[in-house]
Formats: structure tokens, C-alpha cells, sequence
């Protein structure tokens, strides 16, 4: 219930996951088959349904985008915010905005999951120790299902808080 009222509250941050995802699979030539931008039904909030990746940069583009794209939003948001309209009603919007993209920048464990699968898959047919690319994958997929377990601590909200803080007080 608590899950799908803050759902509620931070659509725009599953809207621009669902797009960050779309948008890596269109960059990296990954033909999408259905995307859902937003639902609370089922148990995703929003998903993309793409052909199966070719190599390790589209893999790791389409689960990591969110990161990158959410992130940056957040920041774009908050800059947008403070140095146009302070004290505005915009410049509230903005915030809880850029506040609701940066709460849902984390890729999800389905993700990981995939980003894992192909790297485990592409070391197990031919090792080679200058792909260390793949052996990132390991660390970065823990680090995701970490994020993931502790957003019952609200971790994604204080990831967001903090991108918006370190924006402000840099500007």
C-alpha cells in the first residue's frame, strides 16, 4: 500500500526509468517491441520490452540508463529550479520533480539480472583478462541489489535528496 502510494507520488521518475531504458535500446540499435511508461498493475511499475542485446555495451547501456538518465534530470532540474524560479511555485515543482526522477534512477534487479546473465554467460564460453568490463559487472550488480534491498530504508529517496543538495550548494 505504502509501496503504491509513493509510486503515486513519483510517477515522473518511472516515466523517465521507462524512457531511459527505451532510449538505450534505440541509441544502441535494440529493437523495442512494447513499453509501458507507467501502471500499477502487475508487479512492475512500467516496463520495455526490447530484442535480446547482441554484445556487452547494449546490455550494459540498456539496464544501466536509468542511472545516468534519472540521475542527470535530477540534476538538470534542480539547477533549472534554483537559478529561474527561486521562491516560485515552479520552483517547488521543479523540485519535487527532480526529486521523484532521482528516486527511481536505480535500475531494477531484473536489470541486474540481465546485465549478470550475459556477463556470467559471455566468461564461461572464452575468458579473457583484458575484458575486465565483464568482471565489473560483478561488484556493480551487488551494489544495484543492495540499493534495491535498503529502498525499504528509503535509500532511493536519500540518493535523491542528496544529488538534489550537492546540486544546490554548488550552484
Amino acid at each position: 500500500m505504502l509501496n503504491n502510494i509513493v509510486t503515486i507520488l513519483t510517477f515522473p521518475g518511472v516515466i523517465v526509468h521507462e524512457w531511459a531504458h527505451k532510449t538505450m535500446c534505440e541509441l544502441f540499435g535494440v529493437k523495442v517491441h512494447k513499453v509501458v511508461y507507467f501502471s500499477l498493475l502487475g508487479r512492475n511499475n512500467g516496463y520495455v520490452l526490447h530484442d535480446e542485446p547482441n554484445n556487452y555495451a547494449q546490455v550494459f547501456g540498456i539496464s544501466v540508463g536509468p542511472l545516468f538518465f534519472n540521475s542527470l534530470l535530477t540534476v538538470i532540474s534542480t539547477i533549472i529550479a534554483v537559478q529561474f524560479f527561486r521562491e516560485d511555485f515552479l520552483y517547488y515543482f521543479l523540485l519535487w520533480l527532480a526529486f521523484s526522477i532521482g528516486m527511481h534512477a536505480f535500475p531494477s534487479n531484473g536489470d541486474a539480472k540481465n546485465l549478470m546473465n550475459y556477463s556470467k554467460n559471455v566468461l564461461k564460453k572464452w575468458y579473457n583478462p583484458l575484458n575486465w568490463f565483464h568482471l565489473l559487472t560483478f561488484p556493480l550488480v551487488f551494489l544495484i541489489w543492495i540499493m534495491n534491498e535498503l529502498k525499504i530504508f528509503w535509500l532511493d529517496a536519500a540518493y535523491s535528496f542528496l544529488l538534489i543538495y550537492v546540486t544546490i550548494i554548488n550552484i
